[in-house]
């Protein structure tokens, strides 16, 4: 049995440490009576023992009655059951901030909180909540998701034109190829390429040519009206543009508006063929039709090929084929 003297050096020391460490530390009596208020909540609440010791603990904070906070005290006090807060569900639950400048602007300190019952020998029993903060590890877990956020982006943008990329449209022709089989709907797909565009590279030059496809890209890209719409870059000069649940006549439709929104940029170029002198687009159209499912490969060759046909009829003008 340790005397007086020694018992009480034992609860200055404990007090003390409760008092130094990095974290805040609230101890509550049976009756929820604040009996320690460490140095850390001091410091970031504002609140000084003259304010809170021997006061209600939901007096002090009144935020916290009724909630997830009240219910964990008092599974503490009376049930002799400890409780970790979500930090998901209860981002900040005390009104805590980092600094005065984070105070003044509202900013509370992003905390994890636990309430843990204190067997107290010859008394009832108390509770301790600890606080820790953990706005660096959220801060850091925001970033993380920012950054992966911007990795995808980049990963399914084309880096010169900034529309989706080859990828990005493999991905997207395969979740609506799925679509339009489960949903017994129509699925058109445009080829779309720069006429004599290696001409135009040689004649102006490559940062020329890179300007004309951004230009191209923008205004084509513009046009689309739908989120399920999209636009790539296929490759080169050539963009695909997909259309769910669209028939040949609206595919036609849209590629005409296309070749005409091409034509209206106005791009000089003056190996383009001689009537024309300017940067013009040649489309090709595929369609799946409600009652003929088709493999992606059917649909994307029957695109091809009608561009192909597209080109030898002269240019700056729309075919359409039926995929086999």
């Amino acid at each position: 049995m340790m005397n007086p003297l020694n018992e009480a050096h034992r609860l200055h020391l404990l007090h003390s440490v409760l008092c130094a460490v990095n974290l805040g530390a609230i101890v509550l009596d049976n009756e929820r009576r604040i009996v320690l208020w460490n140095s850390w909540m001091i410091k970031h609440s504002g609140l000084g023992h003259d304010k809170v010791i021997g006061a209600d603990f939901f007096t002090v904070c009144p935020g916290l009655r009724g909630g997830r906070m009240e219910a964990a005290i008092q599974q503490a006090l009376y049930n002799n059951f400890p409780s970790l807060l979500s930090q998901t569900l209860n981002k900040a639950p005390f009104v805590l901030h980092a600094s005065p400048v984070t105070a003044a602007r509202n900013e509370r300190i992003q905390q994890a909180v636990e309430v843990t019952p204190i067997a107290v020998e010859g008394a009832p029993r108390h509770c301790l909540i600890q606080i820790t903060d953990v706005s660096i590890a959220v801060g850091r877990e925001k970033l993380l998701r920012e950054q992966a956020m911007v990795l995808r982006s980049q990963t399914f943008a084309d880096g010169l034109t900034g529309i989706a990329n080859r990828r990005h449209f493999d991905v997207a022709m395969e979740k609506e190829h799925r679509r339009a089989k489960r949903g017994g709907t129509p699925l058109s797909l445009l080829m779309i390429d720069i006429d004599h565009f290696k001409a135009y590279n040689d004649h102006y030059g490559h940062q020329k040519g890179d300007q004309c496809l951004i230009q191209v890209a923008a205004a084509l890209a513009g046009m689309l009206k739908r989120p399920c719409d999209l636009m790539a870059r296929y490759g080169g000069e050539e963009f695909a543009m997909i259309l769910p649940e669209t028939d040949v006549e609206q595919a036609t439709v849209m590629a005409e508006a296309i070749r005409a929104r091409a034509q209206q940029l106005a791009i000089p170029h003056e190996r383009n063929n001689a009537e024309l002198r300017q940067v013009t687009v040649s489309i090709g159209i595929a369609t799946q039709k409600v009652d003929t499912a088709v493999e992606i490969e059917a649909l994307i060759g029957a695109a091809d090929r009608a561009l192909y046909l597209a080109k030898r009829n002269g240019r700056n003008r729309i075919e359409s084929m039926l995929p086999a």
